[in-house]
């Protein structure tokens, strides 16, 4: 079975639309388009989304709900992340994405971490490894493996001889956890004002370190951490990008693309002590991103250095891409592989 189907990911610091045609569970082709939102812009410190927020999520959506429509999907996601779930005012989000005919979810960090993992690891079948999304609220971290064949057999099987069971059992996870730090959360907390001087990026770089040991530190023994960690979100794929001085992004350059946690470094070193305005005007970077990048650069570094990796892939696939799939699963028979179900409009 072949079939379109369209989701869109709203997340602290963008909003993310992708178009995808998936076939027997495999993606041929995904387009995606990123607005950089802000919505968490003050959550951290508020509690509440603010209306300017809201409006810029809104206005990114109704383009995309036009985009969708053109593409005529045989079903939409739309999902609501870290801002989403921290904020005490999410129902006036919630309504004006429903005004535009979508039907949004407030997904658990959980959820998220499961979906992008799922995104992620197709890339890297039978292999175990660490997948974390670090995005502008909070970082989600998930280690495993995925097994295609698994997923192969439960449709090959008859209706009604476990098929569901089987397809389940095609990922293996564990140390599935969302942890409250990223880009955006970090700037709000310890870069007022701006630039940060020297002793806020120690308390910062501090912060980061212990919740991502205490993440770690569950790897003992015989439990061993993965020994690939791979990346996801705005932040990797910006950082490879100022490395490579790309002045119009490339694909190409940034998928899959090993950055080490001396590279890392380096930019959290270039970026410290300069404006917004001075960083807006590097090469490799989204002026909009500029406010949170080094807040970002910071959590991926800390998150290296505290599990002990020397260099990380960076992925372009994400939750995005688990939920696209996701959404096929789901109008082809019910059950996902991850256990959960989207809700479709």
């Amino acid at each position: 079975m072949e079939a379109r189907v369209a989701a869109i990911d709203i997340g602290t610091v963008s909003s993310r639309c992708a178009l995808a045609t998936v076939r027997d569970g495999r993606i041929l082709s995904l387009e995606k388009r990123t607005v950089i939102t802000d919505l968490g812009e003050g959550v951290d410190a508020t509690g509440r989304l603010s209306d300017a927020g809201i409006a810029r999520v809104v206005d990114a959506c109704r383009e995309f709900t036009a985009e969708i429509a053109a593409f005529k999907p045989a079903g939409t996601c739309t999902t609501c992340t870290s801002a989403a779930r921290d904020a005490e005012n999410g129902d006036a989000l919630l309504t004006g994405l429903r005004g535009l005919g979508l039907r949004p979810q407030v997904i658990p960090g959980e959820v998220e971490a499961r979906l992008t993992f799922f995104g992620v690891a197709r890339e890297f079948p039978h292999r175990r490894i660490a997948v974390a999304d670090s995005g502008g609220g909070s970082t989600e971290i998930a280690c495993g493996s995925f097994e295609p064949q698994r997923v192969d057999a439960s449709r090959a099987a008859a209706p009604g001889s476990g098929a569901a069971g089987a397809a389940a059992k095609a990922l293996d996870l564990d140390a599935v956890e969302s942890l409250d730090i990223g880009s955006r959360r970090v700037t709000d907390r310890f870069f007022s004002p701006y630039p940060p001087v020297p002793s806020q990026l120690g308390e910062a770089s501090a912060f980061a370190h212990e919740l991502f040991r205490a993440y770690w530190a569950r790897f003992t023994g015989e439990r061993r951490r993965p020994d690939e960690l791979v990346a996801v979100g705005g932040t990797v794929t910006t950082l490879v990008a100022m490395l490579e001085g790309l002045v119009e992004y490339d694909s190409s350059r940034v998928h899959l693309h090993r950055l080490s946690l001396a590279e890392v470094g380096e930019v959290v070193e270039r970026l410290q002590g300069l404006t917004v305005s001075e960083i807006a005007a590097m090469p490799g970077i989204q002026p909009k991103r500029a406010p949170v990048i080094l807040g970002g650069a910071v959590t991926i570094r800390e998150l290296m250095c505290a599990g002990g990796y020397g260099e990380l892939t960076v992925s372009e696939s994400s939750l995005l891409a688990g939920m696209a799939v996701a959404v096929y699963e789901t109008i082809s028979g019910g059950q996902t592989s991850i256990g959960w179900i989207p809700e479709l409009s």
